[in-house]
């Protein structure tokens, strides 16, 4: 027999399933008696549930018409977590985006009007799921924020800082040329996308006139926000083919089937100017994060390797073998060898 906590929490999914339950067969779900199932039901009513009995030929149980279960006790970062979590679990890769949307209905229902307007502002849309360890993380406020700003439609002004050096284009002001935090930037928000392990902004930058996807870790909200605005259709309707289109080929792969990630010692200013597919980001004045892509992995270390910094390996192990087995064969080919004979 479960434990009584377990049991108690089997039997309410179960009156959340249907609207009237037998008691007999309660019992025989739960594998307990009915008169288990009564002190249970007891114990649910004093929990505040309310589950009514209902009289007929077998008798049994209901959850009370027009009343609302309890609310569930989460915190403001717990539900955006949540609210998170199962929006984007359809990048999980296991087929499970439509449990997960159902899961998030059901959970929202339960939860205090608070809560559950959060949920509703902070709308999701995942693309691609991270293929490495994300490199930057967003302050859960901010993510609010700019989901806020996307429900009500209000123009967004914030900071921005981009990129040292980047290629991925219209990711960053760094595609306009920017190598310092830009002025005051203006734009309608439309959706909050995760790709590959990062939050974007995709917006109408209302100064150049044009759409921008901005790295939601580089943006710092200005309050109050600005005037409310008609919604502008996105090029192709779809925000993530929109998304997609935007990151081809320009994902610090190329398209390409190898992808990694090394920390060299050198200025991100003298790295950027030899790479043009992948990306680098500033960790000091004399150290660099750059990702790249290759057709082969030993491709991939050969290229990093004609940096001439000492290089950390980030991932994935492919890479790191790579340098292991390029070495080996760089050490051979530096030793001398012996004279041939002599003609």
């Amino acid at each position: 027999m479960p434990k009584t906590s377990a049991r108690l929490l089997s039997l309410l999914s179960l009156l959340q399933a249907r609207r009237d339950w037998p008691g007999a067969l309660l019992a025989e779900r739960l594998e307990v008696s009915p008169r288990t199932v009564r002190r249970d039901v007891d114990r649910l009513r004093e929990l505040g549930y309310p589950i009514v009995a209902f009289k007929g030929p077998d008798g049994g149980y209901r959850l009370g018409a027009g009343t609302e279960l309890p609310p569930l006790l989460f915190d403001d970062d717990q539900a955006v977590a949540l609210a998170v979590a199962l929006q984007i679990a359809d990048t999980a890769g296991v087929g499970i985006d439509e449990a997960a949307a159902r899961a998030l209905t059901t959970v929202r229902q339960v939860m205090p009007p608070r809560l559950r307007r959060r949920i509703d502002i902070l709308q999701v849309t995942a693309v691609r799921r991270p293929t490495m360890r994300p490199d930057s993380t967003v302050d859960s406020g901010v993510l609010m924020a700019l989901g806020a700003a996307v429900h009500a439609r209000e123009v967004l002004r914030f900071d921005y800082v981009p990129a040292s050096a980047s290629a991925f284009g219209p990711v960053s002001a760094a595609a306009d040329g920017d190598r310092a935090p830009s002025p005051p930037r203006r734009a309608e928000p439309h959706h909050l996308v995760t790709w590959g392990g990062r939050w974007y902004l995709v917006a109408w930058d209302l100064d150049r006139e044009d759409w921008r996807t901005f790295r939601a870790d580089r943006i710092t909200p200005r309050v109050p926000t600005g005037p409310r605005f008609s919604r502008r259709e996105l090029p192709g309707g779809d925000v993530a083919g929109f998304v997609a289109g935007r990151f081809r080929d320009s994902d610090g792969s190329g398209g390409r089937p190898c992808r990694g990630e090394v920390i060299l010692d050198l200025p991100a200013t003298a790295v950027s100017r030899y790479v043009r597919d992948g990306i680098v980001e500033e960790l000091g004045p004399d150290r660099c994060r750059l990702v790249l892509g290759s057709w082969s992995w030993p491709g991939l270390a050969a290229a990093v390797g004609a940096f001439d910094a000492d290089i950390e390996v980030v991932g994935p192990p492919e890479l790191r073998d790579a340098f292991a087995h390029l070495a080996h064969r760089y050490a051979a080919a530096g030793r001398p060898t012996a004279p041939g004979p002599i003609r």
